[in-house]
């Protein structure tokens, strides 16, 4: 009988701890296993953006809530010129770019630093990425007027690369294409449109500001589209550590691009806002269709290799294949 009721005092006093515990904690909280997990941080990237319609696809994503809903957080860090992007990355202080093949030739030079993960942007023999403006006071009226004049450019990018290539299948001589440094693209077009430089490259849509201005066109990509576009690349560590981070912001770059080409008018106040098209041009500026997932052959890769090989700007073959990455594109 003793063991009987020793047992039963046993069992009432776990009955009674049970309930004291069960009325200590407060409806609706996890169980105790759960209680301690941590919060899932959403993945975040940092991207270096020059202010060209180039960056539209992103700006998209990130106002549509597309970034988000694939747990992703991204920070657009602006940029004025492409010497400062590429000091951002160069410094960690940026994941990922819009950028240019050239941009990730000088990157990776010694080793690779930043992969080309996608295009950003491409001409098409319609649409125009860049167009060299020759300024209303200068005289010239088309492309033989360029000859031997000094157009302003951004050194080691892919507006001088696309000067150079531009003219060339012009047939120009080395001797009869003359540049000159202006980095900053908002100080080329004030320049240009001051008449203080006889041309300048720029890249669209602010070449049609130029011409509304007054600046003359004498000749652009649409004729050469091959050679003109952008990119997005990010640094390698940050694709090495975070693949699915990059994945996952290229796959909401893809959505953003299939509704920016399915609705081209809808994104006049979003353009507008982030200072990608002039006011003055938006009136009558027509979105262009962005390319859908895909990154630069091989042979284009080359040409632009080639280019920075003879101007001396680099003395040794930067792989194609560690360079571009389309593994991670959706």
């Amino acid at each position: 009988m003793k063991k009987i009721r020793l047992f039963s005092l046993l069992v009432g006093i776990l009955a009674l701890i049970s309930f004291l515990m069960a009325a200590c904690t407060p409806a609706g909280a996890p169980p105790l296993e759960e209680a301690g997990e941590p919060a899932v941080e959403p993945a975040s990237l940092r991207v270096a953006m020059i202010p060209v319609l180039d960056g539209l696809p992103i700006y998209v994503a990130q106002e549509e809530g597309l970034f988000a809903e694939r747990g992703l957080q991204v920070e657009i860090i602006p940029v004025s010129s492409a010497p400062e992007r590429d000091q951002l990355i160069a410094a960690g202080q940026a994941d990922g770019m819009i950028n240019e093949t050239v941009s990730t030739l000088f990157n990776n030079r010694e080793t690779t630093e930043v992969q080309i993960v996608r295009y950003a942007r491409t001409a098409t023999s319609e649409t125009p990425l860049f167009r060299i403006l020759a300024s209303a006071e200068s005289g010239i009226v088309d492309t033989q007027g360029l000859k031997g004049v000094e157009i302003g450019i951004s050194q080691g990018t892919v507006i001088e690369y696309l000067t150079d290539r531009l003219l060339e299948k012009q047939n120009f001589s080395a001797d009869e294409i003359k540049t000159i440094a202006v980095p900053k693209i908002s100080d080329r077009m004030a320049l240009l449109s001051n008449g203080e430089i006889p041309a300048a490259m720029l890249p669209e849509p602010l070449s049609s500001l130029a011409v509304l201005q007054g600046a003359a066109i004498a000749l652009d990509d649409t004729t050469y589209p091959e050679v003109s576009y952008s990119t997005i690349a990010f640094r390698m560590t940050v694709i090495d550590e975070n693949p699915d981070a990059v994945r996952s912001f290229l796959d909401a770059v893809e959505e953003a691009v299939i509704q920016i080409n399915n609705e081209p008018e809808r994104w006049t106040d979003l353009l507008k806002e982030r200072q990608l098209v002039p006011e003055p041009v938006l009136a009558t500026f027509k979105v262009p269709a962005f390319p859908t997932a895909g990154v630069p052959t091989e042979a284009q890769w080359q040409d632009a290799l080639e280019w920075a090989m003879a101007k001396g700007l680099i003395d040794v073959d930067v792989s194609y294949a560690e360079s571009v990455n389309a593994t991670l594109l959706p």
